[in-house]
């Protein structure tokens, strides 16, 4: 058995196609992509007027009514379900300052029931002052 000599290669660069060795299935789109790539484009001429023409269209229909146009955005469900959703949060908003409030009186009510509590004639002392001025 020889040996080879040790610059050998046996490809040269030239001589080398990864095709020969891996061989792809042929994907069904290549045809019709081959096929677009060569139909003649659209004439340029015809877009120009069809574009006026659909606009022109859009303008001679009738505008909606503020009742169509509420009834076609409450259709989509995404809308509907923000719309949901934004008055839920509103409502929970809402509940929320209300008991805010209430805990607020609330709090107020305890503290002059407890400094009643402490100091009887505190509250006949504070309304002595409010009802007596320097000018009478």
């Amino acid at each position: 058995m020889q040996r080879p000599a040790v610059g050998f290669q046996p490809f040269a660069a030239a001589d080398f196609n990864p095709s020969v060795f891996m061989q792809t299935p042929k994907d069904p789109l290549d045809h019709l992509l081959e096929r677009w790539r060569d139909a003649p484009p659209p004439t340029p001429g015809g877009l120009a007027p069809e574009v006026w023409r659909r606009i022109a269209a859009e303008e001679a229909l009738p505008r909606p009514g503020l009742l169509a146009r509420i009834e076609a955005a409450f259709a989509r469900p995404s809308f509907a379900a923000a719309f949901v959703t934004a008055c839920v949060l509103f409502g929970l908003f809402a509940a929320e300052v209300r008991l805010s409030r209430l805990q607020a009186e609330h709090n107020a009510q305890l503290t002059k029931s407890y400094l009643h509590l402490i100091d009887p004639l505190l509250d006949q002392a504070s309304n002595r002052v409010v009802t007596t001025s320097p000018h009478s």
